[in-house]
């Protein structure tokens, strides 16, 4: 997710500070690889190609922030606290916004709210936090309040401009966005130095590009292209969800399962036995008698290692 210019527009100047000094803590009350991991990273390409910090996959094209995400959509409607990243005083919020998954139809409709519900905290080193996609009616702070790390702010939740449950962290000095894990200015993927994170979140460079449904097994090229996802299917057609991994290890482990209107259709564990580059596998079923109920089936792909929960993508087919 990317705020959006309106979003954006709420920020203040902040003084110059040495970037280079940690001050932020974990911002969700979960631990990471075990409920909760980070999906995408900020983009450290300036120019058309994508890279997070590391030079490595995990980055969207101009992605301003840092994605911490949920393992699934049932740990969102139980409540994950987001929690302030360090001591300051809340500048704005924003609440109303509902928790609904971005469509192509809705991107209108949320234009200038990208961010979601929303708090915005002013830091004693002149930057600010930014936190996106909160629960609506969670939060838990006013303009004013003065907060200590750890304080929650409230949950999080799935408003404003993304589909699956996450927290959106930004970080800004002047208006401008910082890198919380490369704050220097200037400088390259891959180049090392400090980070603002005073206990820095391990990277990992394995994860899933995405996951899809579709009526049959596709190749690869239709996997990388796109091609291969359905966004509508026939009652009478099969029901096959596929997840896309780049850097999986031998021994990790590829969870596939899907539910529907009447519950679950399948759950498989799929171990890779040889680690590669990029790699899919795909799991599905065939129509029972009578065809599929209709409305919206959802399947869910987690990358583990070991008990270490890697990546989690979602997808969704309706059948009509």
């Amino acid at each position: 997710m990317k705020p959006g210019l309106s979003a954006l527009a709420l920020l203040a100047s902040a003084a110059p500070v040495a970037a280079e000094v940690a001050f932020l803590d974990l911002p969700l009350a979960c631990t990471l690889g075990q409920d909760c991991f980070i999906e995408d990273y900020m983009d450290a390409d300036p120019g058309p190609g994508v890279a997070d910090y590391t030079c490595g996959l995990k980055a969207r094209q101009d992605h301003g922030g840092t994605d911490f995400a949920l393992l699934s959509f049932e740990a969102m409607e139980a409540g994950v606290d987001v929690l302030a990243a360090a001591p300051g005083t809340v500048e704005a919020v924003r609440d109303g916004e509902p928790d609904i998954a971005l469509t192509p139809g809705r991107r209108a409709e949320i234009a200038g709210r990208e961010c979601g519900n929303a708090v915005r905290i002013g830091h004693p080193n002149g930057l600010q936090t930014l936190y996106c996609h909160l629960k609506r009616g969670s939060l838990a702070v006013t303009p004013g309040t003065e907060v200590a790390a750890g304080d929650v702010l409230g949950q999080v939740g799935l408003s404003g401009e993304t589909n699956y449950p996450h927290l959106h962290l930004t970080v800004l000095k002047d208006g401008a966005r910082v890198d919380p894990f490369a704050p220097e200015a200037g400088a390259a993927c891959g180049s090392g130095g400090p980070t603002l994170w005073t206990d820095p979140p391990a990277y990992e460079r394995a994860g899933l590009f995405t996951a899809g449904m579709s009526d049959a097994v596709p190749d690869l090229e239709d996997v990388q292209s796109g091609a291969a996802r359905r966004t509508t299917l026939g009652p009478g057609d099969a029901i096959v969800l596929y997840g896309h991994a780049f850097h999986a290890a031998t021994g990790d482990v590829l969870h596939l399962s899907a539910t529907g209107p009447e519950g679950a259709l399948f759950e498989e564990a799929v171990e890779i036995a040889r680690g590669q580059a990029q790699l899919f596998r795909a799991v599905g079923r065939r129509a029972p008698e009578g065809g599929w109920a209709p409305g919206t089936y959802r399947g869910t792909v987690r990358h583990m290692r070991g008990d270490t929960a890697i990546a989690v993508r979602h997808a969704e087919v309706a059948v009509r």
